[in-house]
């Protein structure tokens, strides 16, 4: 485990300390190098510590990832895996636990860190677990398996924290459970106005535009025919690697789409991902569909692979891509929250979005933005063709975006949650 960066504020009272699977890459760490500085700006000794695992450990919390999202073969995992997974944390639980003290808080975030929960539940603090991924299926099998096999563990915290209410565990009592969407900054490098020049600059430093020649300092691996044309309309879509974003469904819209409209799918480079196994093989499909495309549709296509060793300069990328963009896509099979998103709806970008999880509570369809069937490529391709051919419905639709997301998911409102909740739980007696 990486030793916990702390912000001690004196006299502020029980620290908080967040715990994820990695500092970078990934919307949790994203989300966290926000919350953590907001949450210290407003007075809270708080800090952040990550976990270490091998690559059976995260095979194991891949494969419950995808079962909150009722994906996969709902059968219990096997034994030794569990104790595997176990096994690995009961060390790291020790050691954070020393950082620990009657009444400080800790936040562990998703199935990675929940198997921390025992050990740290006996030093005295308050212990929640922020589980930000699910489905809205009634009855679903697949997170019934995860709340049996990860009993012991959920028993031991003192709340859980969802994005949805469908979202947690039944086991978890009702008074126990909250309710909390994550949140941007919008002071970020991320979500920071660009003028033109810096755009610009930015998407020609990767060879995206212009000669598509990549500078040294460029903060992305851009894999293209050729560069993205002035003037072109483009879609994009930012994204893991991952199959439930469905990045190979997007590539089935292009041969759908006007033959001006470019695409470009943008997202980490999995070889620094340490705690996402399918990364590789995910972005391997997408460049085997994108080699089969004809000519002129595998032209159209521009994949950006960003780099975390270039921190804010990839974000400003990424930012500088959102703004470049005249459709936003998010065609995800199972979306937990999406905050990719709303990082585009609060930069006044018209979005089409998967009709799924937590992109339903962001977007009124026809309002702020339009839902749509992921399944169903045509019906994608439709509303993209629809919302790129109306100019004033763009502006509309973007206006009213960055208006709601403005209003509803801006970070003031997440550290006040977060306050909500420490203070909600329960103190626990340290056990001797």
């Amino acid at each position: 485990m990486v030793t916990p960066t702390w912000v001690r504020r004196p006299g502020a009272g029980p620290r908080l300390i967040h715990v994820n699977a990695t500092a970078t890459g990934g919307g949790v760490a994203e989300l966290l190098h926000g919350l953590v500085p907001a949450q210290a700006a407003a007075g809270t000794s708080v800090g952040w510590a990550v976990i270490g695992g091998d690559a059976r450990f995260f095979a194991f919390t891949k494969q419950l990832h995808h079962l909150l999202h009722d994906r996969g073969e709902p059968a219990a995992p096997a034994p030794d895996v569990v104790r595997h997974y176990r096994s690995l944390l009961a060390p790291q639980g020790r050691w954070l636990a020393g950082w620990l003290g009657q009444g400080d808080v800790v936040a562990l975030h998703d199935p990675q860190t929940l198997g921390l929960a025992p050990v740290l539940a006996r030093t005295g603090a308050k212990v929640l677990w922020h589980c930000h991924v699910g489905t809205t299926a009634d009855a679903a099998p697949g997170p019934e398996t995860v709340w049996r096999t990860l009993r012991a563990e959920l028993s031991s915290v003192d709340c859980v924290v969802t994005t949805l209410p469908e979202f947690a565990p039944a086991v978890v009592p009702p008074d126990r459970r909250h309710l909390a969407a994550p949140a941007i900054d919008p002071a970020s490098a991320k979500n920071r106005p660009l003028d033109r020049g810096e755009l610009a600059e930015l998407l020609d430093s990767v060879g995206l535009v212009g000669a598509g020649i990549r500078s040294d300092r460029g903060p992305a691996a851009v894999e293209q025919d050729r560069p993205l044309p002035p003037g072109a309309r483009l879609v994009l879509q930012v994204s893991r690697w991952d199959p439930l974003k469905d990045m190979t469904g997007v590539l089935r819209c292009v041969p759908l789409l006007p033959p001006d409209v470019h695409v470009v799918l943008a997202g980490n480079d999995p070889d620094e991902i340490p705690d996402d196994p399918e990364g590789r093989a995910v972005l391997a499909e997408v460049r085997e569909l994108r080699d089969q495309l004809s000519t002129p549709d595998r032209e159209r296509v521009h994949l950006v692979l960003t780099s975390a060793r270039h921190g804010d300069r990839a974000a400003l990328l990424v930012n500088a891509l959102q703004r470049r963009a005249d459709v936003v896509l998010q065609k995800s099979l199972a979306e937990g929250f999406g905050l990719t998103m709303t990082e585009a709806m609060f930069k006044g970008r018209a979005v089409v979005a998967a009709d799924v999880g937590g992109l339903r509570q962001q977007i009124s369809n026809g309002h702020n933005g339009f839902l749509v069937d992921p399944r169903n490529i045509e019906g994608v391709a439709t509303a993209l063709r629809a919302t790129l051919d109306e100019p004033l419905l763009r502006r509309r639709l973007g206006r009213n975006a960055a208006e709601s997301a403005t209003r509803r998911y801006l970070m003031p409102r997440l550290v006040a949650d977060y306050q909500g909740f420490a203070d909600a739980a329960p103190l626990r007696r340290k056990e001797s």
